[in-house]
């Protein structure tokens, strides 16, 4: 195996690490809630801790690419990733939790940070967009792989301790893979530069694209941590509709090189908000087997929003280098925690709106949960809005012209 291969096959079995890390956990936090009689709101403390871990390393690990190397950032996170899960395990305390997912979080976060500027750095043009779209259909294919080990094993009568220990086999997997190899270096001079960094960061293109992805990344996660709640007496199945879409989101990632290069990277992010638009829309006014034709236009549209975000800074704004990337990726998630919360007041006002009218019961539960989709449908479509604009404003300034054409 070629040294470009081992780099990639090892960025993708770090972030089924990542993958992983989301759903198993979320599939086992019930059997921990039960056994060390944990409440829920302490489980959900636990949760964010996933959440805030992320992001922190995220921009640390841009801050410090360019002078300790992505390979010692990944080092980090095999170190991060093994003690946070050996501490799940064997912790056997709240606060233990607390500790061992924060440290999950952190190896994930360290993952985006060293393995996006690497894929960046390795591949040109194109080949670079298909690279990273099929470097990130390994976070949704992952959560397929781990909801339905899960599962099984669940069934099976395995502990949760058990499918804890399955997360570390794709851990080895990618420490195997990048021992010995070395990180390539940077295209251009100044996206080794925090100077460099900072300066093509306070540009009107890269404040705009940081708007962007606050909005992105919320259309992305928002019905979908939602969507079981919500669509629970509509007649589908919400963890159907949740494979569906995460499986979807993977076999469209892998082609997203050949969409790119069809319609560029501005073009497939104003469809891809146009089709989550749609989508939403028609989660929060369809029921039963149409449910289903929703998560299946919803899917096709929030797929390429991550990868291209960030590949839209690889591209058109590459003097950003690694700290851009990571501030790209660490907005997302911030955006991601800082809107749940407001969703969920969202759900409750509805459902206090919808039982004062006379509702009850599951036409209130359905009711108020459509009425909430109803209400995030203004994620995506004010993206329209904005994609549109980058459109025209790339088209002005010439969309096939990356900055370092004409910087």
């Amino acid at each position: 195996m070629t040294h470009e291969k081992r780099l990639f096959y090892g960025s993708c079995f770090a972030l089924i690490t990542t993958a992983l890390s989301f759903s198993i956990r979320a599939g086992v936090l019930p059997q921990i809630g039960d056994e060390l009689s944990l409440t829920a709101e302490q489980l959900g403390f636990i949760n964010s801790m996933w959440f805030l871990g992320f992001p922190i390393s995220m921009v640390i690990g841009g801050l410090v690419y360019h002078t300790v190397g992505g390979k010692k950032i990944m080092q980090f996170a095999l170190l991060a990733h093994g003690i946070g899960i050996i501490m799940t395990i064997y912790s056997g305390s709240y606060t233990g939790l607390l500790i061992s997912t924060l440290l999950i979080g952190l190896g994930n976060g360290c993952t985006e940070a060293a393995c996006n500027p690497m894929i960046a750095d390795t591949y040109e043009g194109v080949r670079m967009s298909k690279m990273m779209n099929r470097f990130h259909m390994w976070f949704p294919g992952g959560i397929v792989i781990g909801s339905l080990v899960s599962k099984f094993m669940t069934d099976a009568g395995f502990n949760w301790e058990s499918q804890i220990w399955v997360i570390m086999i794709p851990t080895l997997i990618y420490a195997y893979l990048f021992f010995g190899q070395d990180w390539p270096k940077a295209k251009i001079q100044a996206a080794a530069s925090l100077s460099g960094n900072a300066q093509a960061m306070i540009k009107p293109l890269f404040i705009f694209m940081f708007f962007c992805m606050a909005l992105t990344a919320i259309s992305e996660f928002g019905p979908q941590q939602w969507v079981g709640l919500i669509l629970a007496k509509s007649g589908a199945q919400p963890m159907l509709i949740l494979a569906l879409v995460t499986g979807l989101m993977a076999v469209a990632r892998f082609f997203g090189g050949e969409v790119v290069a069809k319609f560029n990277t501005t073009g497939v992010l104003l469809g891809s908000a146009i089709l989550a638009t749609i989508g939403v829309y028609l989660f929060s006014t369809q029921t039963g087997g149409m449910a289903y034709v929703a998560a299946i236009i919803y899917a096709l549209g929030i797929a390429y929003f991550w990868p291209n975000m960030i590949g839209f800074i690889a591209e058109y704004i590459p003097k950003s280098g690694a700290l851009g990337m990571s501030i790209i990726g660490a907005v997302g998630m911030f955006s991601t925690s800082i809107f749940q919360p407001i969703i969920g007041r969202w759900i409750d006002s509805d459902r206090a709106e919808m039982a004062g009218m006379g509702y009850s019961g599951d036409e209130l539960d359905l009711l108020a949960g459509q009425a909430t989709m109803g209400t995030m449908v203004l994620f995506p479509l004010i993206l329209v809005g904005l994609f549109t604009i980058l459109y025209f404003w790339m088209k002005k300034r010439g969309t096939d012209a990356p900055e370092v054409a004409v910087a």
